[in-house]
């Protein structure tokens, strides 16, 4: 996540926390920027469409930054491996420059050892070669010592010519290693300007980004600013509506499947439930439309309204912590809500918000997914389970059964 978007969650989630102080947890569904809130909060389509337009355009951004991103870092590691390169050929020029000196210094003593001998020789006017030839007894014995003169003689001159044939090749070894180390030094250069044009693209990539986020954050409050508007209008509307119900002496809730509900259709799988509420929210999980992506709590209050049970409102980590009580599988009834407060599987709405949905029983779960879906409840633990574990209870504390 990008200090950018650290930025624009850290302002909806204040947002979020003054909205609940203002309207209280029951209410929390028509919060900004939350996955479930009440069915009529809404905001306008034309702010909705330019908020998505917008938010589409500033993933694509960021998703081009973070592309930048990751070549940019594996240009780094070409570049840390050069500069290992060059540190490891200098090491050899090093060794081999000291094996040169080493070689140098050894061709010097010879020299100077032969030279000094040449000296003495010739001032002791050559008695030493001549008194070993004079004392020679014989004709062969003359012959085998004027051998081992020359061959002292040719001796000194191999090992100088050993000597200098030795420095010759560490000298081609040190300028083939200099040639190495100067094709290294250009490409650490090459490289080095790669990455200042990565930074400079990056940085204009990142300028580009912080105007979108802007205006995301911009249509975002008036989204917000829209939808407390038509929360507090349909806050006022139930209030007159249990008023004129109490006038009229009639105090039970008529509830129904006014809003998006439906007749369940014949032929739906329905599974077997102990009272009829219980049945009637199953019903009406088949039968209640998807309110749209990341609004899975919505679909839920849908549901309970639609199946005569009530309203309640809040997002999944809000019934999750409200109302999800239990993870003991024998507690498990039909009509029970079953809920996480953060997992990671979804991305960022599924850390902030977590998921909720419905047991139906015969082990199936269902939510809104952005369609509606059965999950068993092994895949469902499975799947968002992996934060805060998955828990389930009666919604509003309200026993079904």
């Amino acid at each position: 996540m990008s200090p950018n978007s650290d930025s624009i969650l850290s302002q909806e989630l204040s947002r979020r926390t003054a909205l609940k102080a203002l309207f209280g947890t029951a209410s929390a569904a028509v919060l900004f920027g939350l996955p479930a809130r009440a069915h009529a909060a809404e905001a306008s389509k034309e702010t909705t469409d330019k908020l998505n337009a917008a938010q589409a355009q500033l993933d694509e951004v960021q998703a081009q930054l973070d592309s930048i991103a990751n070549e940019y870092a594996a240009l780094a590691n070409k570049n840390a491996q050069t500069l290992n390169d060059i540190e490891n050929v200098q090491g050899k020029i090093d060794d081999t420059q000291a094996q040169i000196d080493e070689k140098k210094a050894e061709l010097k003593k010879k020299r100077n050892d032969l030279s000094d001998r040449v000296a003495a020789s010739y001032k002791s006017g050559g008695t030493n070669i001549l008194s070993l030839l004079l004392a020679s007894g014989s004709f062969e014995e003359l012959v085998a010592n004027a051998h081992y003169v020359e061959k002292i003689n040719k001796s000194d001159r191999d090992a100088i010519e050993d000597i200098q044939t030795i420095q010759e090749e560490l000298d081609a070894q040190k300028t083939e290693l200099e040639s190495q180390k100067a094709d290294l030094e250009k490409l650490k250069d090459q490289q080095t300007a790669q990455m200042q044009d990565m930074q400079a693209k990056q940085q204009e990539v990142q300028t580009v980004l912080n105007g979108l986020s802007d205006d995301v954050k911009e249509l975002m409050a008036q989204r917000d600013s829209e939808i407390l508007a038509a929360a507090q209008a349909e806050e006022a509307a139930r209030k007159a509506a249990a008023a004129a119900a109490a006038a009229n002496k009639n105090n039970s809730y008529s509830g129904g499947s006014s809003s998006g509900g439906g007749s369940y259709a014949p032929g739906t799988p329905q599974q077997n439930a102990g009272s009829g509420k219980q049945q009637a929210v199953v019903n009406a999980c088949y039968s209640t439309p998807s309110p749209g992506q990341n609004w899975c709590a919505a679909w839920v209050t849908n549901v309970f309204r639609n199946a005569g049970v009530g309203y309640f409102g809040g997002n999944a980590c809000d019934m999750f912590n409200a109302w999800c009580y239990s993870s003991d599988r024998s507690a498990l009834q039909v009509g029970m809500i079953v809920a996480d407060s953060s997992h990671s599987g979804t991305g960022m709405p599924g850390l902030i918000y977590g998921h909720v949905g419905i047991y139906v029983g015969g082990g199936i779960v269902m939510s809104n997914e952005g369609a509606i879906t059965s999950r068993s409840l092994d895949s469902f633990i499975g799947f968002y389970g992996t934060g805060s574990g998955v828990r389930w209870g009666w919604l509003g504390g309200i026993a079904l059964s």
